[in-house]
This record gives C-alpha cells, sequence and structure tokens, in this order.
C-alpha cells in the first residue's frame, strides 16, 4: 500500500472515532447542581379573596330621650366612655314651667287637705257631744280622704315632670369608643334621635360575601389578612359567627384575629377566607422566580435541558407556597440552582 494509500485510511479512521465520540460525550451532559420537584395535584385548602372591614361586633346609639336643646356634649369622636357614663345634656324650658306649676299644684292640695283635717277634727267633736248625725260625721272623713288623694296625685304630677326632666342627661349605653359624635352643642333635638355612637364588644372583620359562597363558609374556617394591611396584628384568625339572614344577595360574616383593635373601626382590609377543598398544583416559592413582573419556573425537558417557562400563580393559605393556575402540568419536572436533593 503506499503512502497516500495509509494516510488516507488513517484519516478516516480518525473521523470515525470522533463521530462516535460525540454522542457519548452528549450523553455524559448533566445538570448543575440543584434541587428537582416533580409537579402533582396535591388537596389543598380553597381560599377565596374578598374585602372586609374593621368594626366591632355592636354599636350602640346613645339617643335623646327627650325634645329640647343640647346645651352639652363632652366627648368627640375617638374618646373612650363607660356605660352610664354621662356625655351630654338636654334641657327643655317647658318642662321647668310645668314642674312649677306641679309644685303650685301639690302646695293647693296641701292647703285643701289641712282644711279637711280641720273640719273633721271639729265635726268628731261635735258629734261626740251629740250635736252632729253620724251621716254627718262619714261625710266629713270622705271629704279628709279625698283631699289627701289630691294631694298625693299633686305630687305624682310633680315627680314625673320632674323625671322627665332628668331624662335630659345622655348616658353612653355602653362601654367602648365614640365613634360619631357630630351634633354640635345648641342644635334642637327630638326623641330617638342619635346624639352618639359607641363601638361596643370586641373588634372583628367584617366580610361581606357573595350568597354563592354561604353553605361554603362555617364558624371555625381559617381568614387570612392581606400582608402589610394588619402591621401591628396577626395575620390569621377564624370566622366567629355567619350571620343567617341574606341581604341583597349578600351575607356577612365575622372573624376574630388576634391583635385587632378598635383604633380604626371602618377601615377595609383584604383578606382571603377558607370556602373548602379543592386539588391544585401547590410548590414552594422557591421554585419561581420573578423576571418584569412575570413569574417563571425551570422545567427540565426531555433531552435534559432546562427551559424557563412563564407560570400563572395565586397565594395559598400555606407560608412560602404558591399556586400555579397556568403554565405547567402533572408529571413535569422543575429545577431550582443552589441546592442538591
Amino acid at each position: 500500500m503506499t503512502k497516500w494509500a495509509w494516510m488516507v485510511a488513517g484519516a478516516a479512521l480518525t473521523l470515525m472515532a470522533c463521530g462516535s465520540n460525540a454522542p457519548s460525550e452528549e450523553k455524559a451532559a448533566t445538570l448543575p447542581a440543584g434541587e428537582r420537584l416533580t409537579v402533582e395535584l396535591a388537596q389543598t385548602t380553597d381560599m377565596k379573596a374578598v374585602g372586609a372591614e374593621i368594626t366591632t361586633r355592636d354599636q350602640a346609639q346613645a339617643l335623646a330621650r327627650i325634645s329640647g336643646t343640647l346645651v352639652s356634649l363632652s366627648v368627640r369622636a375617638g374618646d373612650v366612655v363607660t356605660k352610664g357614663q354621662r356625655i351630654g345634656s338636654i334641657v327643655d324650658s317647658r318642662l321647668g314651667y310645668e314642674t312649677s306649676a306641679a309644685g303650685a299644684q301639690v302646695a293647693a292640695a296641701q292647703a285643701e287637705a289641712t282644711r279637711a283635717q280641720g273640719d273633721l277634727a271639729r265635726v268628731k267633736d261635735l258629734y261626740n257631744h251629740n250635736v252632729y248625725a253620724k251621716a254627718r260625721l262619714d261625710q266629713s272623713v270622705a271629704a279628709a280622704r279625698a283631699a289627701n288623694a289630691q294631694v298625693a296625685a299633686a305630687r305624682a304630677q310633680q315627680n314625673a315632670s320632674a323625671s322627665v326632666a332628668g331624662q335630659g342627661a345622655v348616658l353612653a349605653p355602653a362601654s367602648g369608643r365614640i365613634l360619631r359624635a357630630d351634633i354640635p352643642a345648641g342644635s334642637v333635638v327630638a326623641p330617638g334621635m342619635s346624639i352618639a355612637t359607641v363601638a361596643a364588644g370586641p373588634p372583628v372583620l367584617r366580610l361581606d360575601l357573595p350568597e354563592s359562597l354561604a353553605d361554603a363558609v362555617h364558624v371555625g374556617a381559617r381568614v387570612m389578612v392581606a400582608e402589610g394591611d394588619l402591621p401591628d396584628g396577626s395575620r390569621e384568625g377564624q370566622v366567629s359567627q355567619v350571620y343567617p339572614a341574606i341581604a341583597g344577595g349578600r351575607v356577612q360574616v365575622d372573624a376574630t384575629v388576634p391583635g385587632l383593635t378598635t383604633q380604626l373601626v371602618g377601615r377595609r382590609v383584604g383578606v382571603m377566607i377558607e370556602v373548602g377543598q379543592r386539588r391544585a398544583i401547590i410548590v414552594p416559592r422557591r421554585f419561581i422566580s420573578t423576571r418584569y413582573g412575570i413569574d417563571y419556573v425551570d422545567v427540565v425537558t426531555g433531552d435534559r435541558r432546562i427551559s424557563a417557562v412563564a407560570v400563572q400563580t395565586a397565594p395559598t393559605g400555606e407560608a412560602g407556597k404558591l399556586e400555579v393556575l397556568g403554565g405547567v402540568s402533572a408529571g413535569d419536572v422543575l429545577f431550582t440552582p443552589g441546592r442538591s436533593k
């Protein structure tokens, strides 16, 4: 064999060797160090995002009991009061005249009763000396009793008038914080008008839910407050009461959250409430990265390559985990670098 034939044969063997070694090198390639997770459907708590309002279990009204002029109001919104505390005063000048008139009637009745008692004493003396008949004595006794009854009636009327005047005191109906006291002193008020509103009872979160969730919510269901809405309190609580009435297609639910205060009654916060169980894809937060406002996961493909896939996520009731709504399906393998498992 010539020299050129040997050289051609060597080149051919070299090319064959390169072609046979290339696939083996590709198969030997491995993923970088990290953690892999096979996506599976799991049973999870179904949480619905709704709005809630910080309020108190009860709200009591301090009402005007008589008509007149509100001469004083000693509280403002935000003040703390105790049950029975006097917070204002209503005066009706007409009641003063009525009380004076009732006092004059008492004096007149007492004078009449004194005269009747004197007549009775004289009639008794003359009756004992056989001057007057028994009928005359009975007549004087009846007159004296009638005069005493008139005195009692006049005094009762006087007490009633004084009692009505005493109802001008505006009292706190319960212990709590004043929410509203917006009627200024000097205003004319009528019976039943609200002078102040008192937040009574423990603070609660009041949720307004659609009636379609009425059967899904129960006492003890978990409630989670959106992060940042209650910086000084806990984020997790539970349903304490489901109101049985439905108004306008809505049902009201009260939830208790530890650390909740009445500092800002009426504040709106975002919450998530448990409404049952369902199957979903739940993955740890570390497998999801956010770039330019879009969530991504790294998926291991069939040729052992890593592909970034955009996904849609939603919060869950579990700390450190998110629900994947779309982008991956059961059986996909997720990858996150920096760990090995």
